[in-house]
């Protein structure tokens, strides 16, 4: 694959103070991944190569809208599945909102998103076209969840697509593989270290 020419879009998915920071909401419901913890650290240097490269980084934020009381208007799948969240949590301009500090600096463009993929509602797909975006590196949380939806959404929109499999995680490592496996079938997927390599 020749990287030289590419348009280069980073989406990192999710990787928010609220998911992965020690005060952080899922961390208060012991929810916390340790292998999506590790994550930050791994892509920042990706991110870097990237807009080294002169390409866009751009991040979806998870976000738990309040209701005029103030309270998170949560779906019911969510709230079944996540029962400790509560008013605060991801809300929008918060801390736990907020993209994790290691990579807060990097990010060009974050996008709002309140289902899994971050290109439903948002204005992401706006902002990659008005870029001249046309490849796009994916890498965040969850594997099966919000990147799947994600990369198979870009494959829809015509954007070649690269998911870093290093640069993703899920609550089981069943799941992840199998995740990766199956977006095969529309991105290529590679580890960070040979992207960069591809690169240059």
């Amino acid at each position: 694959m020749n990287l030289k020419n590419a348009k280069l879009g980073m989406v990192i998915v999710d990787l928010q103070n609220d998911f992965l920071a020690p005060d952080g909401a899922y961390a208060r419901g012991n929810t916390l991944s340790a292998e999506a913890v590790k994550l930050p650290e791994r892509m920042a240097p990706v991110a870097r190569a990237i807009k080294a490269h002169g390409g866009l980084v751009t991040a979806s934020l998870f976000t738990l809208w309040p209701n005029a009381q103030g309270e998170p208007m949560i779906s019911a799948h969510l709230k079944e599945r996540r029962p400790f969240l509560r008013q605060g949590d991801f809300a929008p301009g918060s801390r736990g909102q907020a993209n994790v500090d290691v990579l807060a600096p990097l990010v060009d463009v974050s996008v709002f998103k309140v289902a899994y993929s971050a290109f439903f509602n948002t204005q992401l797909d706006w902002v990659l076209k008005k870029s001249d975006i046309d490849t796009l590196v994916v890498c965040g949380i969850v594997t099966n969840g919000g990147v799947a939806s994600t990369v198979r959404d870009a494959h829809v929109r015509d954007y070649h697509a690269i998911v870093l499999s290093d640069g993703c995680a899920a609550f089981s490592e069943a799941a992840h593989q199998a995740a990766l496996a199956d977006m095969g079938s529309v991105a290529d997927v590679m580890d960070s270290a040979t992207f960069l390599k591809q690169l240059g």
